[in-house]
């Protein structure tokens, strides 16, 4: 249980997909500086390989693995699982509540590697991906955030150095304190939108899922640019294809692609990598850096959980 101090333990560190070695190495130092054990799954198949690893561990380390109700129900002993990651949507926060697991994730370990991916994409599709035409600069161009956490101050921040102009909303932010950090507070999502630029930092909820509609894109200025950074399922996937089909200067840049990417390269034609850019795979965090960051972090909070009964960063359903 939390704070129950001086215990052996068994850490699972489970990831479909793995951290790199190095990030690996300081997780198990952690652990073992704990005097607990560290059990690796990495780079696993099938979700048999996952129920089997479960079964005798006190504590989980995930990234992006699903963490149901089947896994739970496997999990006799587990007393924690922590999302080395801000995004928690794979973790059914409910069925842990029913358990009494403590979920957690490892919110502002990742920010910087998102924020810099946002400008890698960007840059890239201002300058039409290299082609030898002429591209556009982002000095003096506005920036709006949807949700203003660790991941879009750090984009601000960049922003700010490219001379960039930025605005937010975040209802559980105070609009001073999204002046004080240099933003421009606005009041309702609908008003982000009157922007060029509009990048999401917001999680998949019930009231975020498919949420950003063709109403709130054909708001959008000429050459107005989505960046999507957060969840696929955030943007409504038919109004997304239809506005790209319709407005020529619509420009999609997104951290993951859908699972059927064709009906949007097909909107685009021979603009996919300028004006429509997917990521092969989730990239926000596939950093040397993030890895370190967020697995180190993740095992510290296992260990201050057990330890000295740390609940700072547990989640609820």
């Amino acid at each position: 249980m939390a704070g129950e101090a001086g215990k052996a333990r068994t850490v699972l560190l489970a990831t479909e997909k793995a951290f790199a070695a190095g990030a690996v190495n300081k997780i198990e130092d952690v652990c073992k500086a704990a005097k607990y054990t560290l059990k690796r799954l990495e780079n696993y198949k099938s979700k048999d390989e996952l129920l089997a690893a479960v079964a005798d561990v006190d504590a989980m380390i995930i990234r992006s693995d699903i963490v149901d109700q089947a896994v739970l129900d496997k999990a006799s002993k587990m007393k924690i699982v922590v999302r080395a990651g801000a995004g928690y949507d794979n973790i059914d926060l409910k069925a842990c509540e029913a358990k009494s697991i403590t979920a957690m994730n490892t919110p502002g370990q990742n920010a910087n590697a998102v924020a810099e991916l946002v400008f890698g994409m960007m840059i890239v599709s201002a300058r039409n991906n290299f082609d030898g035409t002429s591209g556009f600069e982002l000095v003096n161009r506005e920036i709006a955030f949807y949700g203003f956490g660790a991941v879009a101050r750090a984009v601000h921040k960049l922003a700010q150095g490219f001379g960039m102009k930025s605005f937010a909303y975040d209802p559980y932010i105070p609009a001073d304190q999204i002046q004080a950090a240099g933003a421009t507070p606005v009041s309702s999502v609908a008003e982000l939108f009157d922007h060029q630029y509009v990048s999401l930092h917001v999680p998949l909820t019930n009231e975020t899922k498919d949420s950003i509609n063709k109403a709130l894109l054909g708001k959008m200025p000429k050459g107005g640019t989505l960046i999507n950074t957060a969840r696929t399922e955030v943007v409504h996937e038919a109004d997304m294809i239809e506005v790209l089909k319709t407005r020529p200067d619509f420009c999609y840049l997104c951290d993951v692609a859908p699972k059927d990417i064709e009906p949007y390269k097909a909107a685009v034609g021979d603009k996919y990598g300028t004006r429509l850019i997917f990521t092969k795979k989730k990239m926000g965090a596939q950093t040397a850096e993030a890895n370190d960051n967020a697995g180190v972090a993740a095992a510290n909070q296992i260990v201050g959980f057990f330890e000295k009964g740390e609940t700072r960063f547990s989640l609820k359903a």
